[in-house]
C-alpha cells in the first residue's frame, strides 16, 4: 500500500488558476441564452480543470446591454416580485420598467438565478461587469 508521500494529488487551486477576461456583445441576443453563457464563464465550467467546490471562473464584461432582444411577450408579461416582509408587502415591478431604468439589472438578475446557491455566488457575481 502506498504511503502518503508517494501519492500525488493534483487539484486546481486559486493560486494555480489564471483568470482571463471575456467580452460579450449583448446586441440582439436573447436574455436567457446570454445569461447561460455568462454563468458558464463565471463558474469556470468551460475549463478542463473545473471542480464544483473550487471557484475557478473568469471575469466577464458585457457590452450593449440596452440592445437585448426579448422573445415572445416577456417585455410586457414578465414581472419581478419582492416582498418587504410586512403584511401585504409584495411589490411587483414589470420587466419593461426595470429594462428602461437599468438594462444591466435584467442581465444581473438572470445570471444570479442561474448560478448555484452557495458561498461562491456573490464572489462570482462581483466578477461580472455590465456596460450599457
Amino acid at each position: 500500500m502506498p504511503t502518503r508521500r508517494q501519492i500525488q494529488v493534483k487539484s486546481a487551486s486559486i493560486a494555480d488558476n489564471l483568470r482571463s477576461t471575456h467580452e460579450l456583445d449583448a446586441k440582439d441576443m436573447a436574455v436567457g441564452r446570454l445569461a447561460a453563457a455568462i454563468a458558464t464563464l463565471l463558474m469556470g465550467k468551460h475549463k478542463p480543470e473545473f471542480q464544483s467546490h473550487i471557484d475557478c471562473g473568469d471575469y466577464v464584461v458585457v457590452k450593449n446591454a440596452g440592445k437585448l432582444k426579448f422573445t415572445g411577450k416577456k417585455l410586457v408579461q414578465k414581472d419581478y416580485y419582492h416582498h418587504t416582509m410586512h403584511p401585504g408587502g409584495i411589490v411587483r415591478t414589470p420587466l419593461a420598467h426595470v429594462f428602461a431604468t437599468d438594462p444591466g439589472e435584467v442581465i444581473r438578475k438572470a445570471v444570479n438565478g442561474m448560478l448555484p446557491k452557495n458561498k461562491h455566488r456573490e464572489v462570482r457575481m462581483a466578477r461580472l461587469t455590465i456596460n450599457s
